[in-house]
């Protein structure tokens, strides 16, 4: 399985300020100064940069994609990376109108689907689109969100064939004799649900908008912990961190160090600390992620046990498993 982040930010968009932009020049050029010499190249300066200021975390809301050996696509939530996707897909088979793939959909808050009327595969003929979920109005949903005093064209109206197929728990489903997925639902205002794929002997999982907190970690696990035990890549949503998280209790999220928590408790491999709180800067999820790999470290130490590889949801990081 190929799994690549198109869209990483929680609730809303939120691209670069001119404020940040600069702040961004100014160190870069700061860092340049101090570094300079004869023998001092760009590559040089630019590991020696920060990784707030090196890297760009991303402002699109959630999208990612799953492609199968046999190379069939999966794509996960239609938030805003949606779109950059749709763009890359014109320029091969769905530009000619030969793509198939599936979607599938944790919840339908506008977050999760608002990069759906942007998606430019979607207006091309020949194209076909299965939409997948447990919501059984998922049709009436995605319809509503481009009814015309909304958007200047229905999805109805969209040239790409359209099939909806609603997912029923406990079963699972095949797509290209390999790829098999399953998944379970999740604590968030609304619902939402967590996907399983599995292909061979390697499983990713994607668990956005869930609220793990406290006791009720050791609950959910009693319940469902085989469905997430010693999966290869696990992207979790960690929007907060601890303080925030007491303060919105019941707003459907995780924190940082309750998802570490969660990584090492189902000993999964890889674990991705996704749906990035809107309001944070790069700096600052620079610096979440710095907490909590301390406190995975801190962790292991202490129970002398081996604990995940954990990373921080990046847009155009790819992962092959």
């Amino acid at each position: 399985m190929k799994i690549e982040l198109w869209g990483v930010r929680g609730s809303l968009p939120t691209p670069l300020t001119n404020n940040e932009y600069q702040l961004r020049v100014r160190s870069i050029i700061e860092t340049a100064l101090t570094n300079s010499s004869s023998k001092t190249s760009i590559d040089d300066i630019i590991k020696l940069l920060p990784s707030h200021v090196s890297t760009l975390y991303g402002g699109n809301t959630t999208c990612v994609t799953v492609k199968s050996r046999k190379g069939n696509l999966a794509i996960l939530d239609a938030g805003t990376g949606l779109r950059p996707l749709g763009d890359q897909l014109i320029t091969e088979e769905a530009g000619e109108g030969k793509l198939t793939a599936n979607f599938f959909f944790t919840h339908t808050h506008w977050d999760h689907i608002q990069g759906l009327p942007f998606f430019k595969p979607l207006y091309i003929k020949g194209n076909k689109f299965i939409f997948n979920s447990p919501i059984r109005d998922l049709h009436e949903r995605l319809n509503y969100q481009q009814k015309f005093k909304f958007f200047p064209r229905e999805f109805d109206d969209t040239d790409s064939v359209k099939e909806f197929n609603q997912l029923k728990l406990n079963e699972s489903f095949t797509i290209d004799d390999s790829l098999i997925v399953d998944f379970i639902p999740l604590r968030h205002p609304g619902g939402s649900f967590a996907y399983r794929f599995r292909e061979g002997e390697k499983s990713f999982i994607f668990s956005t908008d869930v609220e793990f907190r406290g006791n009720a970690v050791e609950s959910f696990t009693s319940d469902h912990g085989d469905f997430f035990c010693s999966a290869d890549l696990l992207i979790l949503d960690s929007q907060y961190t601890l303080d925030e998280a007491f303060a919105k209790f019941d707003w459907g999220h995780t924190s940082y160090s309750m998802a570490v928590n969660c990584g090492i408790n189902w000993k999964v491999k890889k674990l991705v600390l996704t749906h990035h709180e809107p309001s944070y800067s790069d700096e600052k999820l620079s610096s979440i992620y710095s907490d909590a790999q301390e406190h995975m470290n801190a962790s292991a130490k202490a129970a002398q046990i081996e604990v995940p590889e954990l990373f921080l949801a990046t847009e155009g990081m790819v992962f092959d498993i």
